[in-house]
């Protein structure tokens, strides 16, 4: 539903459930449910507009993603940013590039903090 908002900047529901390219459609009452949820979360806004409520984005993308980043490591990894590495670098499926970006990474942050 954010990607949709993102586009259209802004719209009515049945601007994004047209907008949203899917065949078929959401459903308009799911889409509603959804944005208020979204809404009591912060992610997006509405104003009235004759009898639509407009609605628009609040965050962008990357702030979703550090938003959805703390919710991953509350919920499966208390918390811990550590927890998480070590789950990430358990997975067979780990690069060389991946780890070697990683250890970059690693190092760039240390040097910051120091």
């Amino acid at each position: 539903m954010l990607r949709v908002l993102w586009r259209i900047r802004e719209g009515a529901i049945e601007d994004i459930v047209q907008a949203s390219g899917e065949d078929p459609p959401p459903n308009y009452k799911t889409v509603q449910a959804w944005l208020r949820i979204m809404e009591r979360k912060g992610q997006v806004d509405h104003r009235q507009e004759g009898r639509a409520f407009v609605f628009r984005p609040l965050i962008n993308r990357g702030d979703l993603h550090k938003l959805s980043i703390r919710n991953l490591l509350t919920r499966y990894f208390t918390g811990s940013r550590a927890e998480l590495l070590v789950a990430l670098l358990s997975d067979e499926r780990i690069s060389r590039k991946e780890l070697g970006k990683l250890e970059g990474l690693i190092q760039n942050r240390r040097r910051e903090l120091s």
